[in-house]
């Protein structure tokens, strides 16, 4: 009877805190600070604009497309996205080759050889915006880093994993989202 109770409270537990992660309080840790030398966007929106529709729960969920340029002295690139509201980490994507000064990922598809991570769902990948009803806008902040080595990180790596290879980055671009469910 305890055991069963027990259980019952680790899986009600669990759920909280799956469900904070999507909302609720928690601040997100600062991400590592780095020159801010790279020119992130988007097409799909301004920065600090509303997302759209399409790209969120609401919607088809589809990646947005994203662009950078002045990429100098890096081996390897890293995009870190997260809900600074909620401290959820939606996309990890490394790997990504530095060859050239830009790129284009068309629909969040980046070029052969990008590894992708886990997000804070536990799946890998994107997993789009999708606040509480209710909730104010929430903050979706998409940061590209430029690291000057490798980062030898397996795909499907843990979001804490990759924040940690962030440290030491010669360069960073970032842009931010918003979006709050009707």
């Amino acid at each position: 009877m305890i055991v069963r109770s027990c259980r019952g409270a680790v899986v009600a537990l669990g759920a909280l805190a799956v469900l904070a992660g999507c909302g609720g309080e928690t601040k997100a840790k600062p991400l590592p600070a780095a020159p801010e030398t790279i020119q992130l966007a988007t097409p799909d929106f301004e920065d600090g604009g509303r997302i759209p529709r399409a790209l969120t729960c609401d919607g088809a969920g589809t990646a947005p497309t994203i662009t950078w340029r002045e990429v100098q002295g890096a081996t390897e690139l890293v995009l870190f996205v997260e809900d600074s509201d909620a401290a959820f980490t939606h996309w990890t994507a490394y790997d990504i080759s530095a060859a050239g000064a830009s790129g284009l990922a068309p629909h969040g598809q980046f070029p052969t050889g990008t590894k992708y991570g886990k997000n804070s769902a536990g799946k890998t990948g994107w997993t789009p915006p999708c606040p509480p009803k209710g909730d104010g806008p929430h903050h979706y902040v998409f940061t590209l880093y430029a690291l000057k080595e490798a980062s030898a990180l397996p795909a499907g790596a843990e979001p804490d994993a990759v924040r940690a290879k962030l440290a030491g980055a010669v360069a960073r671009g970032t842009f931010t989202g918003t979006y709050a469910r009707g």
